[in-house]
């Protein structure tokens, strides 16, 4: 069989963080794999094997008409590109996320089976998602989804497997879980795109409300544009807040942490699953995540972290204050931190997405 995978944007978000890993895992168990994605840093720059790679110039834009532009010559890239596989048999066409979707199309037209591994909640992202989800529900033979909250939105009802995300071995293998001396770092860690509905300014106000505690804010964006977007924002940025621009490698942020936390605005965007979540679990940290979305599947309130409503800011801070105050507390839900995160097996996630694409 012959995997054929399109990714729209290669860049070190979650979505192209698992695929690596998902695809990875079945090079080493011989399939023939080809990967249509963006040019530049990301990632799935670190697939190592013998696979085919096709690249396109892409990257976001903030102005709206400039991004469906862009996505739209992705679209039409990739739609003819998927021709060369047409006298190929056996073939499946793997869609990570819900773009590009016409290579679903072009899928359909020539017979393949079509997979998509759906990341987003498009029901809270707005009409053009949400007419995407719709093509995706019409012409997928499966959709993998991440997490039961995710799935709960589809309207069809065959055809549809949770598959949770899982980490890598290289990248656990590279935490240092030491609760002991995480309660004693006394540091909060976020890490999230540029923007308000993930939190950035409520971030920022926090740790100037907390002046007793270390704050680090991971941004996934040129220093730029974070410079740029602060500014916009009228705050001022506390001494004890580090803000640092996307980075490839992560895990020294957690290994120095105490406590990490995911402070979506669920009016705005829901997360799906959580993957920085799982990191912060895997690493010994206990966790602090909103109430809803499928990153609430994998915390269990007052066992390995807390759930709070994002917009109830003094909730937070009094959940921080309990956590790095009260050391036989901090010690208790970090080992169940870890308990839980080895739940989440890396070679089960491939046994299930290799079972999806082998049907």
């Amino acid at each position: 069989m012959k995997i054929v995978c399109f990714h729209l944007f290669n860049n070190y978000s979650g979505s192209p963080t698992i695929l690596c890993t998902v695809l990875q895992g079945l090079l080493e168990r011989g399939y023939d794999i080809d990967l249509i994605t963006s040019s530049g840093k990301g990632a799935l720059d670190d697939l190592q094997g013998n696979f085919h790679r096709y690249v396109y110039n892409y990257d976001f834009s903030d102005n709206k008409l400039c991004a469906f532009l862009k996505i739209s010559l992705v679209q039409i890239y990739t739609f003819f590109l998927s021709f060369r596989y047409l006298f190929r048999k056996n073939v499946v066409f793997y869609i990570n996320t819900l773009l590009p979707i016409l290579p679903a199309v072009a899928g359909k037209l020539m017979g393949k089976r079509v997979i998509f591994h759906y990341h987003e909640n498009a029901h809270v992202k707005g009409l053009y998602y949400r007419l995407k989800c719709k093509c995706m529900e019409w012409l997928a033979d499966e959709i993998i989804c991440v997490s039961q909250y995710q799935a709960s939105f589809l309207k069809r009802g065959h055809h549809i497997t949770v598959v949770h995300n899982s980490l890598s071995d290289k990248f656990i293998n590279r935490l240092n879980p030491n609760p002991q001396a995480a309660f004693g770092r006394q540091t909060v860690l976020m890490l999230s795109s540029l923007s308000k509905h993930k939190g950035v300014c409520d971030f920022i106000v926090l740790a100037a409300e907390l002046p007793n505690y270390e704050f680090n804010l991971i941004i996934s964006d040129t220093n730029a544009n974070i410079a740029r977007f602060i500014e916009n924002s009228g705050l001022s940025v506390p001494d004890n807040l580090h803000i640092y621009d996307r980075q490839k490698d992560t895990v020294p942020f957690y290994n120095a942490a105490s406590v990490v936390v995911n402070m979506t605005d669920r009016r705005f965007a829901v997360e799906t699953f959580g993957l920085t979540a799982l990191e912060a679990m895997a690493a010994g940290l206990p966790t602090i995540v909103p109430t809803v979305g499928g990153i609430a599947e994998i915390v269990k309130d007052g066992v390995n972290g807390y759930k709070c409503d994002s917009t109830d800011l003094k909730k937070i801070a009094e959940t921080i204050e309990l956590l790095l105050t009260n050391e036989k507390l901090y010690l208790e839900l970090a080992d169940n931190a870890l308990k839980e995160a080895r739940r989440y097996d890396v070679r089960t996630m491939i046994n299930n997405i290799e079972d999806v694409l082998c049907r």
